[in-house]
């Protein structure tokens, strides 16, 4: 009998160990965000909101605990609270950083809004932060040259990474390295950041790699044709994840599968990734996942997002009354993102440009403002607050009424076509060029006429047009609104003009 329970015994470890063997096939997860401004939730607390992502991210660690969270960049900048001021200091990030270490996320790439704020702020957050940071060719500007990025841990410079390695074990023993590269799109140059080239870095990054993982996968944050040259030039990549364009895609180049989730978390992408290590098989199954207020929040990351929200409300709160009333139901999404506002009219700069007329009683004969000024670098859709305009012109600033020679408005009128592509784009409200010629109000600009404008302050600084500021002898006067006047915030005289828009629509 005793013989017999020693073999049932030894049975068992038999049977034991024959399932528990290492069958050389192992299960992963991405959760992947890119382009997130915001930690709230956003168009009404309709979509978006970091504390909704990470009851996501818990319930695919639940799932599989080979899970890594990570940002295909953009997220320091820009944002309404990081333009915010505490004891003369704009928090420029500080937020985002603060709500991603509670997220514990796994790995984040540079995008380049990152370089939208000062170095020495760009070095805080990157101090602050408790998650690895990549990038294959930017760099920082030093006194010999240029070198990686760094974070300042106890009073050392510790380097950042071109690349990023990961080690998974699942439950019967599989093991897998796997390996991240990155680049950046040089799209936002700086007096301290180098741009190297994307493709050369991004196979030196590779082949660096390649030996010492089993698999590599890009997580980048370039335009995507970029991305689909890449993946052309790396077709052993199976999966790039990118941001940069703020809509949600995938397509693929070859075997590779390239994926960008849209902006302020409204949807996120989940990676599903089997692998086999004896037949080097990749089995890749993506879900573009919704982030909708059916998501339950995440009580320690909503409660980190409440307090900065609450800073948020009480500054606001200092210049608009109900920031969170719905003001506006934009039923055709209005775009401010980045590249269309600073190249194209859209139909936000037109709603900002009609307002700063709507704010002088229509008493001007155009209005103008520089597209760099609109900052949200998104699409508003649906349901509209306060709280969004600020969003969209989060450093304000009063609107000028300007009595101006036709002469010079027709020269700012042509530098704001021809610095397409930048932030001196003019987007415009009663002025059109037809052919060669400029029409103010239906009407052909005369030269020796004068007209008066709306501008927006920062435009008569000459920051973005040199020649246009008051001490232009072609610039007659200048009219600063009184505090109390609707002209005194162009946020103030955007949300007006929509509220109002709003009871107009109302009452047909």
């Amino acid at each position: 009998m005793k013989f017999i329970k020693i073999g049932v015994f030894l049975l068992s470890l038999l049977l034991l160990a024959s399932c528990t063997k290492d069958d050389q096939k192992i299960d992963f997860t991405f959760l992947q965000l890119n382009d997130v401004y915001e930690i709230a939730p956003i168009q009404g607390g309709e979509f978006g909101g970091l504390a909704r992502v990470e009851t996501v991210h818990q319930d695919l660690l639940k799932e599989n605990k080979n899970t890594l969270l990570m940002m295909a960049g953009d997220f320091l900048n820009p944002s309404l609270i990081g333009t915010l001021k505490v004891e003369g200091e704009r928090f420029h990030g500080k937020q985002m950083v603060s709500v991603m270490n509670a997220m514990n996320f796994d790995l984040v790439a540079f995008g380049n809004h990152e370089f939208d704020v000062p170095q020495k702020d760009l070095q805080k957050r990157l101090n602050e932060s408790n998650f690895p940071w990549i990038s294959a060719n930017v760099k920082e500007k030093t006194a010999t040259g240029s070198d990686f990025f760094h974070k300042e841990i106890g009073g050392k410079k510790v380097p950042l990474s071109p690349s990023f390695i990961k080690e998974f074990t699942d439950a019967d023993g599989t093991k897998i390295k796997i390996g991240f590269i990155s680049v950046c799109i040089p799209s936002n140059p700086k007096e301290y950041v180098v741009y190297e080239d994307m493709y050369a870095q991004a196979r030196a990054a590779y082949d660096d790699l390649k030996d010492r993982v089993d698999i590599v996968f890009g997580l980048t944050h370039v335009k995507i044709a970029q991305d689909k040259r890449i993946a052309k030039l790396l077709p052993e990549v199976p999966l790039i994840m990118g941001g940069h364009e703020h809509t949600s895609r995938s397509v693929s180049v070859g075997n590779t599968v390239i994926t960008k989730a849209d902006a302020n978390a409204k949807t996120v992408y989940i990676h599903r990734v089997s692998y086999d290590k004896k037949t080097k098989k990749v089995t890749l199954i993506s879900e573009l996942k919704e982030i909708n207020s059916s998501i339950k929040t995440d009580e320690k990351v909503g409660a980190i997002v409440a307090q900065w929200q609450q800073v948020l409300k009480t500054k606001i709160k200092e210049i608009v009354s109900n920031p969170t009333a719905i003001i506006y139901t934009a039923k055709t999404p209005l775009d401010g993102r980045d590249t269309p506002i600073r190249s194209v009219q859209t139909n936000l700069g037109k709603i900002i440009t009609q307002s700063m007329s709507f704010a002088f009683d229509d008493r001007v004969d155009c209005a103008l403002v520089n597209g760099g000024s609109i900052r949200i670098d998104d699409a508003l859709e649906g349901a509209i607050t306060a709280v969004d305009i600020f969003r969209v012109l989060p450093y304000g600033g009063p609107i000028l009424k300007v009595n101006i020679k036709g002469s010079l408005l027709k020269r700012v009128l042509d530098y704001g076509v021809l610095a397409g592509g930048t932030g001196a784009y003019l987007q415009r409200y009663n002025a059109k060029k037809v052919g060669a010629e400029w029409y103010i109000k239906n009407k052909l600009l005369v030269s020796n006429t004068t007209y008066d404008v709306a501008f927006s302050e920062y435009l008569l600084k000459g920051f973005d047009i040199p020649f246009l500021s008051e001490k232009n002898n072609d610039v007659l006067s200048v009219y600063h609104p009184k505090p109390w006047e609707l002209g005194a915030d162009i946020r103030k005289a955007v949300v007006a003009y929509l509220t109002l828009e709003t009871k107009k629509s109302a009452h047909k």
